[in-house]
């Protein structure tokens, strides 16, 4: 019998500091989050996130030069919705409140806490807090209080509004993940009718706007301003509230339509549940044996879908709508860490997810420009509206292989789902400009009688070596990205021969792309028998041992970024990225001796590291080293492992969580167009079950000591690669095929 858990509760987070918990029991949908902040003490910097709701400032450079990025972009915390204030009709304000019990259910979508609420004189009265985000009606939030008495017994006042948010003081910090201040907004407010407030904002320099609305919806005939509760029968009693987040605006024009404000607490709970129902039922991965892992799964899969942009304009921020860590920007993390989860299960928002890389094509290839590049384009490596807002180049525009990461993504999208009109219409044009970028930026050498396509000073994922020569994954990416456009040109000739010269592209061309896909150079040591990280990676010194210690980690909060160049050591798996990518590059003998070196070399600073790690140990028959690294990944958050949770999740990782299961415990990978599976459960795990989509197909996969079992829930037949055997999948019979 599999127990599946969905509920998420105190006793299964690290700790409760307020600024912690408000990150872990956040609620969002895609267009905006909120934080689950104290309702009477508040927070007066973050409460409200907007998706892609942003303010610029000038970046200031002590020495500034040709193409630096000019200004930064920092998501807006905007006013807390949740706030409540109490006071007794002789005017005692409760001020003060503990948290003593919070339960998130991730199958409805519902977050529901309780508080003690104390007065200066001490009187006390007991707070439950429902709130729930619309899901299918996603500008819409909801809350309901419910006041019951405690050593307080009498009338109450309770009010509630949006307010103004006051001049937060920067505090200056040499954390790069943190955010820095974006000033305020211009705010106005009013009050349409009694029970709903306006509240306008515009930004002063990034040219957008946003209204909320904030309305009281049961019981009926309250004002926001004033509402007498009667506290002296010892009966609760519950007002809910409704916030509508408008969408946002170019060139500061407000919305004057007020939304419907009518709509009940019940209803955004209906509609909440409905979501969650089908995301689960399309996309449920159930640990049987470890319940707290089989919690800490469901907790990483209902956040990562809380806060993937589904509208084509956004993506999903580095710590989604929990916090403003990273400043809301996105990176590749989306495209290479959190896609694969969505393109398996959800295609529609994996397409929505790459729609936003092509709407911001043309801030791409202005950025090649700026680069020196006359062809093709270059994504920024962190960005809100497209343009690069990186202000450290060597470990961020100098990653380059942002550009292969987007391409090898649109590619498995197409590999998995087989939707070639998203090719046609946004996907090819991606591919192309991509490599048109490689050719462009990469160089010619030779060396002997062997002629190489070589990229000269990039970074690859490890930011902890920068501006080196031939980063492997650079070169490996770049490689397959060249690759990637005779692919699918050649399935877009299939369905239109004239279709490829709407796109410029001719038979010279694309055996260009495929002259240069032959000569990418891979860099490889023959003293180790391993793929180089880059030209110089392996001839510098180690890392000395005794500046490993938790003192002195994360590295980049410790130590000039020139002094870790100088060293051999890594932030994050980097040429095992690669390693993970494309399984066929080398032998099972190679991979080992790889994993072993580069294992010793690496920190783990990164959260993006250990899955990686752990699908490779999984791959390499090491299941125990492989469930290890997995934990880590797997429960990130929930224990705090990086000490910084409170800025935010951190989303990439959740993706790596998902992947670590499926890629790593599973085996799973796409070889032209047939899914193979090999079983590396980990003796910890009685069972891992999981549920994904292979073009039309939805299939459910179920993973034990003894069997692997897969059966067709929907959609065509099915052939796939079990265990080593070719199996055919239809509706009527379920594969169970023995381990080995």
């Amino acid at each position: 019998m599999i127990t599946r858990d969905y509920q998420l509760t105190l006793k299964d987070v690290a700790n409760e500091k307020p600024e912690y918990l408000e990150t872990i029991f956040s609620l969002a949908n895609g267009h905006f989050g909120v934080r689950a902040n104290d309702p009477i003490s508040g927070n007066p910097i973050t409460g409200t996130l907007i998706n892609g709701f942003y303010e610029v400032a000038p970046i200031v450079y002590g020495e500034g030069a040709v193409g630096y990025a000019k200004q930064s972009q920092t998501i807006l915390n905007l006013p807390d919705l949740r706030h409540l204030t109490i006071m007794t009709v002789s005017g005692h304000p409760f001020t003060t409140s503990q948290r003593t019990a919070a339960k998130l259910d991730l199958q409805t979508g519902m977050l529901t806490e309780q508080y003690q609420v104390t007065s200066q004189q001490g009187e006390t009265i007991q707070l439950t807090v429902k709130s729930v985000m619309g899901q299918n009606q996603r500008n819409y939030w909801g809350v309901s209080y419910t006041l019951m008495a405690d050593n307080y017994h009498g009338p109450l006042v309770v009010s509630k509004s949006i307010a103004v948010p006051a001049e937060a003081e920067s505090i200056a910090s040499a954390d790069p993940r943190k955010t820095r201040m974006a000033g305020i907004p211009d705010c106005q407010t009013d009050f349409p009718s009694p029970d709903i407030q306006r509240y306008q904002i515009k930004t002063r320099h990034s040219g957008q706007a946003v209204t909320m609305y904030l309305g009281m919806t049961e019981p009926q005939g309250g004002t926001l301003l004033k509402y007498r509760v009667d506290l002296s029968d010892d009966q609760p009693h519950t007002l809910s509230y409704q916030a509508y987040v408008g969408n946002v605006s170019a060139n500061n024009t407000i919305d004057p339509i007020i939304p419907t404000m009518d709509h009940a607490f019940k209803t955004l709970e209906v509609d909440s549940q409905s979501f969650w129902e089908k995301i689960w039922a399309q996309s449920e991965v159930t640990v049987d044996g470890h319940p707290e892992l089989d919690l800490a799964i469901h907790y990483n899969l209902f956040q990562l879908n809380q806060s993937a942009g589904r509208d084509g304009r956004t993506a999903i921020p580095a710590k989604g709508l929990s916090g403003s860590g990273y400043e809301g920007h996105y990176f590749w993390d989306t495209e290479m860490y959190m896609l694969p989860y969505f393109t398996a299960t959800n295609p529609q928002m994996a397409r929505e997810l790459l729609l936003y890389r092509y709407q911001i094509l043309p801030q791409a290839k202005q950025r090649a420009r700026q680069l020196g590049v006359e062809h093709g384009a270059l994504y920024a490596w962190r960005t809100i509206n497209g343009e690069e807002a990186s202000a450290f180049f060597p470990a961020g525009t100098a990653q380059y292989h942002i550009d292969a990461d987007i391409a090898y993504a649109v590619g498995k999208y197409y590999e998995t789902t087989g939707d070639l009109d998203f090719i046609e219409q946004c996907g090819f044009e991606i591919i192309l400009e991509t490599a048109k970028f490689w050719a462009d930026f990469g160089t010619w050498h030779q060396i002997g009688d062997q002629t190489r396509f070589e990229f000269l000073t990039v970074t690859g994922p490890d930011e902890y070596t920068a501006l080196v020569n031939n980063n492997y994954y650079t070169n490996r990416m770049a490689k397959h990205n060249f690759e990637l456009v005779g692919y699918l040109a050649r399935k877009l000739a299939e369905r239109d021969p004239n279709r490829l010269a709407a796109y410029g592209v001719k038979p010279a061309d694309l055996e260009h792309y495929q002259q240069l896909a032959d000569h990418v150079y891979l860099p490889y040591s023959n003293d180790q028998q391993i793929n180089a990280q880059d030209d110089s990676f392996l001839s510098k010194p180690r890392w000395p041992s005794d500046r490993m210690t938790p003192d002195h980690l994360p590295l980049l909060l410790h130590y000039h970024p020139l002094t870790i160049y100088r060293y051999q050591i890594a932030k994050q798996a980097d040429t095992l990225l690669a390693d993970y990518l494309f399984p066929a590059d080398l032998t099972m003998d190679q991979l080992q001796r790889e994993y072993r070196y580069y294992e010793g070399v690496t920190t783990h600073d990164s959260s993006l590291s250990r899955s990686i790690f752990s699908i490779l140990a999984a791959r390499m028959g090491e299941p125990e080293k492989a469930y290890r690294y997995f934990m880590d990944t797997a429960r990130m958050d929930l224990v705090d492992l990086q000490k910084n949770t409170a800025d935010g999740l951190h989303l990439a990782n959740l993706g790596g969580s998902w992947l670590a299961l499926i890629a790593g415990f599973s085996g799973f990978y796409l070889k032209d167009g047939v899914p193979f599976i090999s079983n590396h459960l980990p003796k910890e795990l009685n069972q891992l079950t999981y549920r994904m989509r292979v073009g039309e197909s939805l299939v459910e996969v179920a993973l034990s000591a003894q069997t692997t079992k897969v059966q067709l829930l929907d959609g065509p037949m099915l052939q796939l690669n079990v265990n080593g055997q070719l199996q055919t999948l239809d509706h009527d019979t379920a594969v169970a095929v023995t381990n080995d």
